[in-house]
């Protein structure tokens, strides 16, 4: 079958899927063992779900166990989070970080409540959106607290350990343009309390 006749029958497939899933099989796009199947999924298309703010995005995450929750960090407009998978979007940090660019985020497994956010984006491109550190929240949000790093410059990704919410691992870009001791791969076995450079 072609790939253009299967795309003029895709409604019906996924009308089809959609009967079976409410006859007690799993959902009409849920994954199964391997996935769905290639041919069901190729006819759909990428859609802006917002946020409608803060340009492009290289922080974003999921939660454990939560498949509508996802916190997102703009390179100009803070954090975000969703939970209804996009249909609506709070900001977090307005007011709270002294800075929008966002590098990194992560949701400690352990713990979903335990989000750390590194400022400032690696990536750079014709310009560089500089962070003051890193931020660590207890309430899935809500608030924020600096935990420290503040001449990371850029942190390109955050790790947590999937059982200890408080060990951490960051990759800092530092200063953009020269060697220096602000880049490198930090840990934090107190939940960013202190650091130290491993890397």
């Amino acid at each position: 079958m072609s790939a253009r006749r299967i795309g003029r029958i895709s409604p019906l497939v996924l009308l089809l899927a959609g009967t079976f899933g409410a006859l007690g099989t799993a959902g009409p796009l849920q994954a199964q063992e391997g996935g769905a199947p290639e041919w069901v999924l190729e006819p759909l298309d990428w859609r802006m779900v917002g946020p409608y703010r803060g340009g492009r995005s290289t922080a974003v995450t999921g939660v454990p166990g939560e498949p509508h929750t996802y916190y997102m960090g703009g390179t100009g407009g803070g954090v975000w989070r969703t939970e209804d998978a996009g249909t609506t979007w709070e900001p977090l940090t307005d007011g709270q970080l002294p800075v929008s660019a966002i590098g990194a985020i992560a949701v400690a497994d352990a713990d979903p409540n335990v989000i750390y956010v590194g400022t400032g984006s690696a990536c750079i491109r014709g310009n560089v959106s500089t962070g003051r550190g890193l931020y660590r929240s207890r309430d899935a949000g809500d608030t924020w607290s600096f935990i420290g790093l503040p001449d990371a410059g850029q942190v390109g990704d955050i790790q947590v350990h999937p059982r200890d919410p408080d060990l951490v691992y960051v990759a800092a870009l530092g200063h953009a343009f020269g060697k220096n001791d602000e880049r490198g791969v930090f840990r934090s076995r107190d939940g960013g309390d202190t650091w130290e450079n491993v890397l």
